[in-house]
């Protein structure tokens, strides 16, 4: 009897007896916290670096990372190169860094000034029209957004984040 007490502690500790199970998905990272409940994403397009249009509806089916950004907000060009890093670590997720510069931006103005900063992989992404900020209420620059792959905005992010840091990439490489 006494080995099958200590065999019970042992998987106790081992498995954290009433708490959570040691194989559980980590924890959201600040600042990204959830939306609840989870909404519908807005219906909002925007242009790619050859110029053609797209929607995020384009993008259901798999999870997506939606950063807003412009290039006068200094810590949203100080969190690109993370964005990029993130990118190349989730290769089942799409990351997408939409600028939000305002009308005399170009999908070429904005891939140089991404080059420029070491985060051109994540791609050149413009709305010109500001449809993001009205579709998704960011009244803070950067806002990032995780939408489902049902299209449902289930977290969100205002202001600057580690998005290329080890809780992040866990967090994310989590996600089914």
């Amino acid at each position: 009897m006494t080995k099958l007490k200590a065999v019970l502690l042992s998987l106790a500790v081992l498995y954290g007896a009433g708490t959570a199970p040691v194989h559980a998905a980590p924890a959201m990272p600040k600042p990204l916290a959830a939306e609840k409940p989870a909404k519908a994403a807005p219906a909002v397009s925007f242009t790619d670096g050859k110029g053609a249009k797209h929607s995020l509806k384009e993008y259901q089916g798999k999870y997506v990372l939606v950063n807003m950004w412009a290039t006068w907000c200094a810590p949203c060009v100080a969190e690109l190169p993370a964005l990029a890093k993130l990118k190349a670590a989730l290769p089942n997720m799409h990351v997408l860094a939409v600028d939000l510069t305002g009308k005399t931006q170009t999908p070429a103005k904005s891939l140089a000034f991404l080059k420029e900063h070491k985060a051109d992989s994540l791609g050149a992404y413009v709305d010109t029209e500001r449809m993001f900020m009205r579709g998704f209420v960011a009244a803070v620059m950067p806002t990032t957004v995780l939408i489902d792959p049902a299209g449902k905005v289930v977290a969100r992010a205002e202001g600057p984040a580690e998005w290329a840091s080890p809780a992040f990439i866990a967090y994310f490489k989590s996600l089914k």
